[in-house]
């Protein structure tokens, strides 16, 4: 199961891409909203999450994704929650992903320690134990990580081939048309 985290403010396309490429290629995917159910993200979009990140099952979790946006982030930061899963996740060697400003929650943690990493180019300063790049979309082990909305549809990509394979997200690819 792959669980995207939803808190207010969210960056919606930075949440949303990823999980339409995942569930195009047969990924089972459920939106995790802290809070509650209906999160309204950075530009006014409101969604119903799936479940709640308290209903999240830990033994199910297979990959954990965080949306930028600053609210959204702020959101991951101040629920306990939230941030006890995306521990749990990296330290089952689960997939830890986030895209925008979310790494610098990774690095709160401790995940980027010495990961290849990219984030929104005015958060690289705040990575100080990753080595931040430019690039859209990076993957050091079990740590993935996108630069932004411009980046979400390779970012969603990249979440669908380590799951599932480069044929599969070349095949989602194909069907949508989509050329990187």
């Amino acid at each position: 199961m792959v669980y995207v985290l939803l808190g207010q403010g969210f960056e919606e396309v930075e949440a949303l891409a990823p999980v339409d490429i995942l569930r195009r290629g047969g990924v089972e995917v459920q939106t995790a909203g802290i809070g509650g159910k209906w999160i309204t993200g950075g530009h006014g979009i409101t969604v119903q999450a799936d479940i709640t990140v308290e209903e999240m099952d830990d033994n199910a979790l297979e990959m954990i994704v965080l949306p930028g946006g600053l609210g959204g982030v702020k959101s991951i930061e101040d629920s306990r929650t939230a941030m006890e899963k995306i521990q749990i996740a990296f330290a089952e060697e689960k997939f830890v992903c986030a895209i925008c400003a979310a790494p610098t929650v990774l690095e709160k943690l401790g995940i980027t320690a010495g990961k290849t990493v990219t984030c929104y180019p005015d958060m690289k300063e705040q990575m100080l134990s990753a080595h931040a790049t430019d690039a859209p979309v990076t993957q050091d082990g079990n740590v993935i990580c996108g630069q932004a909305a411009g980046s979400a549809m390779e970012f969603g990509f990249t979440l669908l081939t380590a799951l599932k394979g480069e044929e599969t997200a070349n095949a989602v690819r194909k069907a949508m048309v989509f050329a990187s």
